[in-house]
């Protein structure tokens, strides 16, 4: 497998490592999202996007919600020009009724309840920070979580 990873969207030009974004749509057999929501990502794959994806290629989004137009996106799987999708977030959460993604009975879309990131290792760690935490502020041992704490 070789892995590209994008460049944003606008860039004026490309840092070390990273693929113009374009190119990637293009090139890629699965994309997967892992960027946050803001105003230079909010519909990051639309219907152009799309457009320039293979015919067989398959979208990922476990970052945000919105990142995707989800009419768009309904609309291509329903007309074959993307292979298909798997979505752990929609645009709205908790998820709403009229949702098109929620709507749509498609068999090349997996839609699941925003649980991507909660494997048995990812809760395991989590328990174990918590039990750090405790067991420093039992001690009164500042950490990262201290209010007021600087980091170095």
């Amino acid at each position: 497998m070789r892995i590209l990873t994008a460049e944003r969207r606008h860039a004026t030009s490309v840092r070390e490592g990273r693929t113009p974004f374009d190119e990637v749509l293009e090139q890629s057999d699965v994309i997967t999202l892992h960027c946050s929501l803001n105003d230079e990502t909010k519909g990051l794959i639309g219907a152009r996007e799309r457009g320039q994806m293979k015919r067989s290629a398959i979208l990922i989004n476990t970052a945000r919600g919105g990142l995707v137009n989800e009419t768009a996106l309904v609309e291509a799987l329903r007309e074959a020009r993307i292979g298909g999708a798997g979505f752990d977030v929609l645009s709205n959460e908790p998820p709403r009724q009229g949702n098109p993604l929620l709507a749509a009975d498609l068999p090349n879309l997996i839609v699941t309840p925003h649980i991507a990131w909660a494997s048995r290792e990812a809760m395991m760690s989590l328990a174990n920070q918590l039990v750090q935490h405790l067991e420093a502020f039992v001690r009164g041992e500042p950490n990262e979580c201290s209010p007021g704490r600087k980091k170095s």
